[in-house]
């Protein structure tokens, strides 16, 4: 599929909640409004508003969702009207993940992802992760907002952090750093920080390696791009493998940044 971001559905596209617009002629009436206009709609199910005969029949359960989205889809068409999207959304994991791979073989119009209502900025980043995450790896998905009780942007922060990590989307500099132990002789966390604030212009893909010890620094960093191995009061830089500085620890991450901003430039 192709793949965009949207933190918030603020685009040319009419959503459509089946289970609060009320009678079918509203439902005429955008449809006519819509296709004058050429503008998508998107069949947007909720687990929490889903009309009253699928309450009835199914539940709040995924095969409801999909009982409506199905329904409403077949009655788009009937109209003549297939520019459409459809979104499936519960405040729980498992129900979302289901309804998604539910519908997804049994038609092809584009699914836009969520979890919704999932709470504040730590649990919505949880939720998501697991829901948005597991369907992007099945290869579901076009676009997507992570619901988070708070400023948009951080909803934009979490999307794109879930779109890189899945493989979804290959855009900036993957961190690989190790949680800190007795072997650790520098201030690891400072540095990733560091190093994450200087980096985040950077949109090359590259995989980079930050680590507090030699033990595991020299296996993460033959597969990284640029990687720094700490040691007591000073370290190793390499690029592709391959040792490139031995300095001291203030010295480490300004050699890593440049590193690494001299491998984007090539790349770009």
């Amino acid at each position: 599929h192709r793949l965009a971001l949207v933190a918030a559905e603020v685009v040319d596209c009419i959503r459509i909640n089946p289970g609060n617009i009320g009678s079918k002629e509203r439902v005429k009436e955008v449809v006519k409004a819509c296709q004058a206009r050429n503008i998508p709609i998107r069949i947007g199910v909720n687990a929490g508003s889903l009309e009253k005969e699928f309450l009835n029949k199914y539940g709040q359960t995924s095969k409801g969702m999909v009982a409506s989205a199905e329904y409403n889809i077949k009655f788009l068409e009937d109209l003549g009207f297939d520019d459409i999207k459809i979104s499936l959304k519960a405040s729980d994991v498992q129900r979302t993940v289901d309804a998604y791979r539910m519908l997804r073989p049994k038609n092809s119009y584009p699914f836009h992802l969520g979890v919704t209502e999932a709470g504040t900025r730590f649990h919505a980043t949880v939720k998501s992760a697991i829901g948005l995450g597991t369907l992007l790896l099945d290869g579901i998905g076009d676009t997507m907002r992570v619901s988070i009780t708070g400023e948009l942007e951080e909803e934009i922060k979490v999307a794109r952090a879930i779109l890189k990590d899945s493989g979804a989307a290959k855009d900036g500099l993957n961190i690989i750093s190790c949680p800190t132990c007795g072997r650790i002789e520098a201030d690891l966390v400072s540095a990733v920080g560091e190093i994450e604030e200087r980096t985040t212009h950077i949109k090359a893909p590259l995989n980079v390696s930050v680590m507090g010890c030699v033990v595991n620094a020299i296996g993460e960093a033959a597969h990284a791009d640029v990687a720094i191995a700490y040691g007591k009061g000073k370290g190793l830089v390499m690029v592709k493998g391959e040792v490139v500085a031995n300095l001291d620890e203030d010295k480490l991450v300004d050699r890593f940044v440049a590193e690494v901003e001299k491998m984007a430039k090539e790349l770009n």
